[in-house]
C-alpha cells in the first residue's frame, strides 16, 4: 500500500468543526506537523476536505 506524508500548512482556528475534527483524525495539530499514513480510500477522502489547510507529498 502506498503512503503519503501529510503536513499542516494552515492553522485551524476559526474553521468549522468538522475540519478540526478531520485535522485531528489525521494526526495533526501544529503548524508545520507532518504524519506518514496509508493512502487508503477513506484518508484520501480525509485529505481533500482539508486539502487547503495540508500539504500532500507521495513517499
Amino acid at each position: 500500500m502506498a503512503k503519503i506524508k501529510v503536513t499542516q500548512i494552515k492553522s485551524s482556528i476559526d474553521r468549522p468543526e468538522r475540519q478540526k475534527l478531520t485535522l485531528k483524525a489525521l494526526g495533526l495539530n501544529k503548524l508545520n506537523a507532518s504524519k506518514e499514513v496509508e493512502a487508503t480510500l477513506q484518508i484520501e477522502g480525509m485529505v481533500k476536505k482539508v486539502s487547503h489547510l495540508v500539504k500532500v507529498e507521495t513517499v
